[in-house]
């Protein structure tokens, strides 16, 4: 009897986990790689996948001089595209999905970080139960364009590009996936509070006990319909 194909998580940094995702895949096979810095790396063939996830970190998209392993998360994620296979960028994992369509990446764009709003202008699985201007997450500076081809899906004044549907695949800028316990080791996380005041880690606390709690029913709504499709091929 042959053995499920698992689901393939790219990671960036140890603290920017799947979070809510891995919950919504509960039961599946899930391997974990981080290969940003690996100039070489033997990635698994998208046919022996249900699935591939690629999450955020505080890289430069384009970065290959940096970190030379993106070139290669890139053309995988390219590859799941032609193949349907579902998959899931967030944050930077987005941007490399942008740039894997052909878009392109503005560096520097505008940082939105904390809780704040944004638009959700087309109906899709992954944000259906968000509600038309949902209250999210947000911890970037770089945009990228709309791919061609792809559908916007959320957009926000300071970033136009907030999610995106390109076939298989769903992007999302903002971060669905964290709940309270994985926003507290970010808030605990010297990268990720670096350049911040205290006022703005307060506010970020307490944004986390006013609107995480609202967002969570949508947030599981949407990555269980990930997880569907993902069992279908698993």
């Amino acid at each position: 009897m042959s053995q499920p194909r698992p689901v393939l998580v790219l990671t960036h940094v140890a603290h920017e986990g799947p979070g809510l995702i891995a919950r919504a895949l509960d039961g599946l096979a899930i391997t974990t790689r981080t290969v940003l810095d690996d100039p070489a790396p033997r990635l698994p063939a998208i046919g022996d996948l249900a699935g591939l996830v690629v999450m955020g970190g505080p890289q430069d998209a384009d970065d290959d001089a940096g970190h030379p392993g993106l070139a290669a998360e890139r053309r995988l994620l390219a590859e799941a595209v032609d193949a349907d296979l579902p998959t899931l960028g967030v944050c930077l994992g987005m941007q490399l999905l942008a740039l894997a369509l052909g878009a392109r990446l503005h560096r520097r764009h505008g940082t939105e970080i904390g809780f704040a709003p944004v638009e959700v202008v087309a109906h899709d699985p992954l944000l259906a139960g968000a509600g038309p201007e949902p209250m999210v997450l947000h911890w970037h500076s770089d945009a990228v364009d709309l791919p061609e081809d792809a559908t916007l899906l959320a957009r926000s004044e300071t970033t136009p590009v907030q999610a995106f549907r390109a076939g298989s695949a769903v992007g999302l800028q903002f971060h669905l996936e964290v709940d309270a316990s994985v926003l507290d080791v970010w808030l605990t996380t010297p990268m990720m509070t670096a350049g911040l005041e205290p006022a703005e880690v307060d506010a970020i606390r307490l944004g986390s006990r006013q609107h995480l709690s609202a967002l969570r029913p949508g947030a599981d709504l949407g990555l269980a319909a990930f997880a569907r499709s993902v069992r279908e091929r698993a």
